[in-house]
């Protein structure tokens, strides 16, 4: 573009502006009251004082060299979810090519494109954010507009004008269409957690868009981790609360999804997902010690340390060589509330601990049928065998013995030996990282093992001779753990070193209570910077391959690969937000990215309604792709109209940089001279005539 000349003039006074004011003032005076007496050359007198103050104020003629400036107009492109429904996308893609074309008929015009295509995240689509960024290196006063091209779904609108950060028309080119519908599902209310056995209440709505038919209702289908929980009948257009039972810690994942309604743009706002977090009030324990011994003691202790447990211990006093015909019920100074625990409030023990227990009557066998039973419903069961349970006396031969997985051969085995981690126990949780992978454990021995035959279960630590010493089976809806031992007290002792005594017991008691991150056979996923990261535990030795369902509903198979200690791993890139799906066929783990209900697809429909205050104080218009097409662009002086029925415009701001500046003095020191004396002569001259 062509260089422009510029002129102006600038004053530099060579004495203080109050002297030069004084002094002009005083000249003025003394010319005034000549004129007043009709002194003769009074006005040449007034000429050469005025020439004289004007060279005080030393004046100059400042030239510059301008270069024009192209002004900037931004064509912002919505690139969000919302805007690959239906045919929005080949509408956006068209109306931005003939734009192109269009703006190239104005030379004058830089034109910018700004895609704004990062995933909408928990705040909804961000366009304005991106239209900062493309401009940071952009004089305000170069930018002719702003068009967008969008379905309106966006929500980072400035609120106020002055918030947009320049003085320039904003106009809208709005694809889909204005007939579209859509049903949604909103969670309305939903608790961050909820305490396990315990029930929480979500709150639902259901909407068809833009109104529902009088009398309209719909079916809700439920899912716990995977699990199907059945159909939920809603009326459109009414809140529900619904009640839902939290059945362990940690994450449980409740899905909702709505049947497809009269007018869909998409199914994906027909989901919702809460992540409800499971927490424990507190854990009841029940200990029933066989008999007092120094074990007895350190499992009180290692229960009583922790806050979160409220502990009942039972312990049988009486030796079991003492047979002198006692009744049962004299045995103790405080009687043994055998029927408040083991049947009136046996279901509110989240576990049941028989350390070095044998029958002597004290329990009925009823009440042992009632503890199988309270397993099969779901509890859980710890068993610490002492020698009684290779006996006559053995808990085995009671209701208790279908369901410990253990069966008793009769045999004690009592030397010294070194507790180790079976083959299928380095793959399981609860032992898998308790002993080096090679080389032998650094904890001390134990000395007594109940020979056993183990029925079910899986063995994940084994004793002398490579017997059975830690068995974990699952029995029914319930869990039992059986140790062939009496003596894990000896690592809590500190004997020869110690062991890991109360870990090992934390993590059979919370294998027992079903916490996730314990459980052998698991599919976990996570989405860590941008990667689905899998997580497959499993016993067995098989390379698994699961299958990847991403937000938009395309799937992809994942082969993970081995990590030792029972998982196997894989990586996937995560690049849509919203909710992503593992399953390997059998289990459903689920991750999200971003927001699990954006904001994103609250409302799917094209609407002017976010963007109009913006568009209409700062000058622009909207138009309707497909009903409008493109409007008309023109070129708009400042301070003209920027918009029209069938035309937007853009503002030609006629902005420049200075190239060169020259200085030009208006009266140089010789004209300065001459021109005083020559005022001065002429008023000598006039008064001598």
């Amino acid at each position: 573009m062509r260089a422009l000349d510029a002129l102006s003039i600038d004053f530099a006074p060579l004495v203080p502006w109050p002297l030069v004011v004084v002094l002009g003032g005083t000249a003025a005076a003394l010319v005034l009251y000549a004129l007043l007496r009709r002194a003769r050359g009074a006005i040449w007198r007034g000429a050469a004082a005025a020439v004289l103050v004007i060279a005080l104020l030393n004046p100059s003629l400042i030239e510059e060299r301008r270069e024009p400036l192209t002004d900037v107009a931004v064509v912002l492109v919505d690139e969000s979810p919302s805007q690959r429904l239906a045919d929005r996308q080949a509408q956006t893609e068209e109306a931005l090519a003939e734009l192109e074309e269009r703006l190239k008929d104005f030379p004058t015009i830089e034109t910018r494109i700004v895609r704004a295509a990062r995933e909408a995240g928990d705040e909804g689509t961000e366009l304005f954010d991106d239209l900062d960024a493309a401009l940071a290196d952009v004089s305000r006063r170069r930018i002719a507009g702003v068009i967008a091209l969008t379905d309106g779904q966006v929500h980072d609108v400035p609120t106020d004008l002055s918030d947009l950060g320049f003085d320039a028309p904003v106009h809208l080119l709005l694809t889909g269409r204005s007939d579209e519908g859509d049903r949604r599902l909103a969670v309305t209310e939903a608790p961050s957690y909820g305490l396990v056995g315990k029930e929480i209440m979500l709150t639902l709505r259901v909407d068809d868009l833009p109104e529902a038919m009088p009398g309209s209702a719909a079916v809700v289908h439920v899912t716990r981790d995977g699990e199907r929980l059945g159909p939920v009948p809603i009326d459109i257009g009414t809140e529900i609360r619904l009640p839902l039972m939290i059945e362990h810690a940690g994450p449980t994942v409740f899905e909702l999804e709505v049947d497809a309604g009269p007018q869909e743009l998409s199914l994906a706002n027909n989901r919702a997902v809460v992540v409800v977090n499971g927490v424990r009030d507190r854990l009841r324990v029940l200990l029933v010690s066989g008999e007092p011994y120094p074990g007895e003691r350190s499992w009180r202790n290692l229960l009583k340390s922790d806050p979160s447990v409220d502990l009942v211990h039972f312990t049988i006093l009486r030796p079991p060589e003492k047979q002198d015909g006692t009744p049962i019920n004299e045995l103790s100074l405080i009687a043994f509330p055998i029927r408040e625990l083991f049947d009136l409030k046996l279901d509110e023990f989240d576990l049941i601990i028989f350390d070095r227990y044998r029958r002597r009557g004290v329990l009925p066998r009823a009440y042992f049928e009632n503890i199988a039973r309270y397993v099969e419903e779901g509890g859980a069961l710890l068993e610490s065998s002492g020698s009684a349970y290779a006996g006559p006396l053995s808990l085995f031969d009671s209701p208790l013995g279908r369901v410990l997985p253990g069966e008793p051969t009769g045999e004690v085995i009592e030397r010294g030996f070194l507790p180790a981690v079976s083959e299928i126990g380095r793959r399981h949780p609860v032992t898998a990282d308790l002993a080096p992978v090679e080389g032998p454990p650094q904890w001390g021995r134990w000395f007594r093992t109940v020979d056993t035959v183990v029925r079910r279960g899986v063995t994940v630590m084994v004793g002398a001779d490579e017997r059975p010493l830690l068995v974990l089976d699952r029995f029914g809806e319930g869990r039992v753990a059986q140790l062939m031992s009496d003596q894990i007290w000896l690592w809590g002792r500190g004997f020869e070193g110690g062991g890991p005594q109360a870990e090992l017991l934390r993590r059979i008691a919370h294998w027992l209570m079903k916490e996730p991150e314990l459980e052998e056979e698991d599919l976990r996923a996570t989405i860590v910077e941008g990667r689905l990261e899998v997580t497959r535990r499993s016993l067995g030795l098989e390379r698994p391959t699961v299958e990847v369902t991403l937000p938009s509903g395309e799937t992809r198979r994942l082969a993970l690969e081995d990590a030792g200690q029972g998982r196997w791993t894989g990586l996937l890139a995560a690049g849509e937000i919203g909710l992503y799906r593992v399953s390997d066929g059998t289990r459903t783990a689920f991750a999200a990215r971003g927001s699990l209900n954006p904001r994103e697809f609250a409302d799917l429909r094209a609407t002017p309604d976010l963007m109009a205050p913006l568009v209409e104080a700062s000058g622009g218009a909207i138009h309707r792709i497909a009903e409008s097409g493109i409007p008309e662009l023109r070129l708009i002086r400042p301070g003209r109209d920027t918009a029209g029925r069938n035309w937007i415009g853009l503002r030609h701001n006629n902005d420049h940089i200075v190239t060169g500046v020259e200085r030009i003095p208006v009266l140089p020191a010789a004209l300065t001279l001459l021109l005083v004396l020559g005022a001065t002569m002429l008023a000598w001259w006039r008064e001598g005539r």
